[in-house]
């Protein structure tokens, strides 16, 4: 411990009392100038000084000091450290050049540095408390097979503590800090390879390292082991959004999301969510598929308990019709459909608990059961009685998960639980957890999904964005269809590409530097011949030089006018941590207002690109919706799967790309881009999310 301090209450004291306190059996060694003993230990005046070499070393000095202190840790063979210190990347410039320093010195030694500016590390197996944080003078973690990983040290400790005030085993708290080496993904990868830990739970604000972030929850889902995110820091959508229709539909938050999800995170919305699910998972049953049972002795209940089942999509289906008759002999005046409502009468027959608990399980089938019995727990005779009737159920069922909504003293949960039974307060806050249970099962259970091979085919970017017409030549060779059209540079051109392609037409200027056409009338539609062509010609030219003068034009694109249709949005958002990723959804209002879209990475194939448009809250409209003939799906999934693969293929310095609207025909009519727009930046984008 450098910078150890004789003062338990101090940043360099902490560590040294709280592991003196747990019993630590390893050897502990102050390392303080000024002192000879600290908390009793003998304490050494340097690194140097150290009778032996330290297997870790925590770190509390002024950052002026670091950079000497780890090389002389490094010297002494020291493998890893803990920086409590403060002050380098996240203060500045000179700060981020001695943080670099910092980092070369470490990685000439082979130590691997946990921080800087991080409240530190604690695992309970071995009493290791490497942590100045003051939620253990409230009391020490309790054993059990959740593992915490954090990028904030208080947050981090806030949610350990909430863990232990529920009696939940959380023992291990990793705290990262900076992340100026180790981040959350290794860390979380360490919890995958745990033999303790089957429960991890994870608060991010940014992402550092997003391969190695992606591999840890790949590994944690190998291993059966859920993975519980609290992704914070979420930026308003759209508010990295420039010329680009994409940019607005996809920020930071939204693609996180993706990406975690993909590889098997489960999202939280808060720490209480997240401690929820955590204590759902930690008996490790996790059942798919098999839907939920809500026995009850309150109507009231059970409808609350299925809205939240309906909205969260957690199917409830019927009791099969003999065991409702069974049910309804054994009690006339109950509602055995499910939710089972046994009545009140089970206060004065608690075997009716029993009975219709066991027709949910045997007869139902139900992967998960909630018994809802209100305040009656705290009657501790009652309590006792339904205990020892219930606990042959738990037995005989250990691949279900059967839980209590009860309001009960303490003690009473502490025995419920010890039974096997999960408990909770509310009913909602039941359902909820046990429909994340059947998400990790899925996610568990799930095939792990294969990249798609692109060989070594890449394709070749133009130095600066195209317009309109060569970003669509750009397309259209990797099996972008848009429509038929011609670039014409006079008006003569234009009268002549309208004849060839057949009226009615549509005339857009082209530059590069308009993304928005038609806001500043650049386009004009509905031209049914020669005449009509020749004026729109004319005035695009005349209103675009007024509007925005000494603008490049490049012509004017003539282009057939596709009609009737779905109009449809795709785009590509360059990502600087998980590169491309597509968007897609319906044009107009679905995706102007609605934002109904659904984002994937680049490249997926078209059974993906099917996925992807049938996720979509109007995919009806696609499909055929109140009789209108179904749309030409397998056209569209073609394009956004082919658009996906030149995304991949262009590389890091494809910016984004709109094709807004693609209109997609019915029957087999195919689906054709009608705009498209491609930025591409001049260097690559840095692969960090910050």
């Amino acid at each position: 411990m450098i910078g150890a301090s004789a003062d338990p209450g101090r940043i360099g004291g902490r560590p040294i009392a709280a592991m003196l306190r747990a019993g630590y059996r390893g050897q502990i060694m102050p390392v303080n100038r000024t002192r000879q003993q600290v908390q009793g230990l003998p304490c050494y005046s340097s690194v140097d000084a150290l009778p032996d070499a330290p297997d870790t070393a925590l770190i509390a000095v002024p950052a002026a000091d670091v950079v000497e202190i780890v090389e002389a840790l490094g010297k002494r063979g020291c493998g890893t450290a803990t920086l409590f210190s403060s002050g380098f990347a996240e203060a500045g410039e000179t700060g981020r050049l001695e943080q670099a320093r910092l980092l070369e010195t470490a990685k000439r030694y082979g130590m691997r540095l946990l921080g800087l500016n991080t409240l530190g590390v604690f695992n309970v197996e071995n009493s290791y408390y490497g942590t100045f944080s003051s939620s253990l003078d409230g009391g020490f973690p309790l054993p059990g097979n959740i593992g915490l990983a954090s990028q904030s040290g208080a947050f981090g400790a806030h949610i350990a503590t909430l863990a232990r005030d529920r009696h939940l085993g959380a023992s291990v708290l990793i705290t990262t800090g900076n992340e100026a080496d180790i981040t959350v993904g290794e860390a979380i990868g360490w919890m995958a390879q745990s033999s303790t830990i089957d429960v991890i739970c994870a608060y991010l604000e940014g992402i550092n390292e997003p391969e190695t972030l992606l591999a840890a929850l790949d590994a944690a889902r190998a291993a059966g082991k859920p993975v519980l995110v609290m992704k914070a820091g979420r930026s308003l959508v759209g508010s990295l959004a420039a010329a680009s229709h994409t940019a607005s539909l996809t920020g930071d938050a939204a693609i996180a999301d993706v990406m975690l999800r993909s590889h098997g995170a489960i999202l939280v919305r808060d720490s209480e969510q997240m401690l929820d699910f955590a204590y759902a998972a930690h008996q490790k049953i996790y059942p798919i598929d098999k839907g939920l049972g809500f026995v009850t002795i309150s109507g009231g209940a059970g409808i609350v308990a299925s809205d939240e089942a309906e909205r969260l999509g957690m199917p409830m289906p019927p009791m099969p019709e003999d065991a409702q008759t069974e049910l309804k002999t054994r009690m006339p005046i109950s509602s055995p459909i499910n939710p089972l409502d046994c009545t009140a009468q089970a206060l004065n027959d608690p075997t009716l608990l029993t009975t219709f608990m066991r027709a949910a399980l045997e007869r139902g089938g139900y992967g998960s059961v909630i018994c809802f019995v209100t305040y009656v727990l705290g009657n501790r005779e009652l309590a006792r009685i339904i205990l020892k009737e219930m606990a042959p159920l738990r037995a005989a069922y250990p691949d279900r998960l059967i839980a209590f909504c009860a309001t009960t003293p303490a003690d009473v949960q502490r025995q419920f639980e010890d039974a096997g039974f999960l408990m909770f307060q509310e009913p909602n806050r039941a359902v909820r957890s046990l429909h994340a249970m059947g998400q990790i099962g899925s996610e568990i259970d799930a095939p792990q999904a294969q990249a798609l091979a692109l060989g070594d085919s890449c394709v070749e970017l133009p130095a600066e964005s195209p317009d309109e017409y060569n970003a669509k030549l750009l397309l259209t060779a990797e099996g972008v269809m848009a429509a038929p059209e011609k670039r014409a540079a006079t008006e003569d051109e234009a009268a002549v590409a309208a004849k060839e392609l057949g009226f009615p037409v549509v005339l857009k200027v082209l530059s590069a530097d308009i993304v928005h056409k038609s806001d500043i009338g650049g386009v004009r539609l509905n031209l049914n011949d020669e005449a009509e062509v020749r004026l729109a010609y004319r005035d695009i030219s005349a209103t675009v030089q007024k509007r925005v003068p000494g603008t490049k034009i490049n012509g004017i694109l003539v282009a057939r006018q596709i009609s009737g249709g779905i109009e449809c949005f795709m785009g590509i958002k360059q990502d600087p941590g998980f590169g491309p990723m597509a968007v897609f959804g319906l044009g107009g209002i679905f995706v102007e207002i609605l934002n109904d879209v659904v984002i994937r990475a680049c490249p997926f194939d078209e059974d993906a690109a099917r996925d992807m448009i049938g996720s979509i809250k109007a995919c009806s409209i696609l499909t055929g919706a109140r009789g209108r003939p179904p749309a030409d799906v397998g056209a569209l999934a073609s394009m956004l799967s082919r658009l996906s693969i030149f995304a991949a293929k262009a590389g890091p310095r494809l910016s984004s790309i709109d094709l807004n609207p693609v209109v997609v025909q019915p029957g087999s009519g195919g689906a054709f881009a009608l705009d498209a727009v491609i930025q591409v930046t001049a260097h690559p984008a840095e692969a960090v999310i910050r």
